[in-house]
């Protein structure tokens, strides 16, 4: 029997207010990959994530985690079940401290024990936490505040974390430590979906990737089969 797929997305619609934002949009992934969706703004990448993890719900079609249906769960669920989202904007708890936040991101966990080993895998990850483990996000520079975002999505030790523009606004010196960061983070074992409007950089991490267009998937293949396709040169890439 063939494996069945970590995620499927098959062919969902969603709506915001009855005004359709993803008409036809269908991937998978596999464990282990890194899967990068990718195109413009508003081609529906964020809701994709949204609607995974249970913020929005589809109209159509079916999402199925580890072979089940997941679509129509509410998010705390969806959390449970092993997908953890980093959501653009990051999310954080400004008024909270470093390690108050991560420890939010561990609330599916029931052994103190695993949660303070996977607070130090984290600060190993990310040092610049483990100095900072008192001070307030809000008062921390966007990188660091991003730093902090993925380290609470890997507090969970999650299946599959989902990455909404991990680099958004991020000076080239930090995009570069996210990258490495993200490829780390993949060969530790955790499988990735990464929405990145660096378009490059998304697919030169990717083992697979799919391109949105204007709510539907329009394109797929290997990040370096999607480097080399005419239409993303030309749409993306300004090649």
């Amino acid at each position: 029997m063939p494996k069945e797929p970590l995620l499927e997305v098959n062919n969902i619609e969603v709506r915001y207010n009855e005004i359709p934002a993803i008409f036809d949009a269908s991937f998978k992934i596999e464990a282990g990959q890194i899967v990068a969706l990718v195109g413009s703004n508003g081609a529906g990448k964020t809701t994709i994530l949204r609607t995974i993890s249970g913020l929005l719900h589809n109209t159509k079609g079916e999402i199925k985690f580890l072979g089940s249906k997941i679509d129509g769960q509410l998010p705390h669920h969806i959390a449970a079940l092993g997908i953890a989202h980093v959501p653009e904007g990051r999310g954080l708890f400004g008024k909270l401290t470093v390690v108050e936040n991560l420890l939010l991101g561990a609330y599916t966990r029931k052994s103190e024990l695993e949660i303070t080993e996977t607070l130090e895998e984290v600060f190993q990850l990310f040092p610049i936490l483990k100095e900072r483990t008192s001070q307030k996000a809000e008062t921390m520079s966007g990188g660091e505040q991003q730093m902090l975002a993925v380290a609470r999505g890997l507090m969970p030790r999650p299946k599959l974390l989902m990455l909404d523009e991990p680099s958004l606004g991020l000076m080239p010196t930090m995009v570069d430590k996210v990258v490495d960061i993200i490829k780390i983070i993949s060969k530790r074992g955790t499988t990735i979906l990464l929405v990145e409007q660096a378009v490059r950089d998304a697919l030169e991490l990717a083992d697979k990737a799919y391109v949105l267009q204007n709510g539907r998937t329009v394109l797929e293949g290997t990040g370096e089969e999607l480097l080399n396709s005419g239409l993303v040169k030309k749409a993306y890439l300004g090649m």
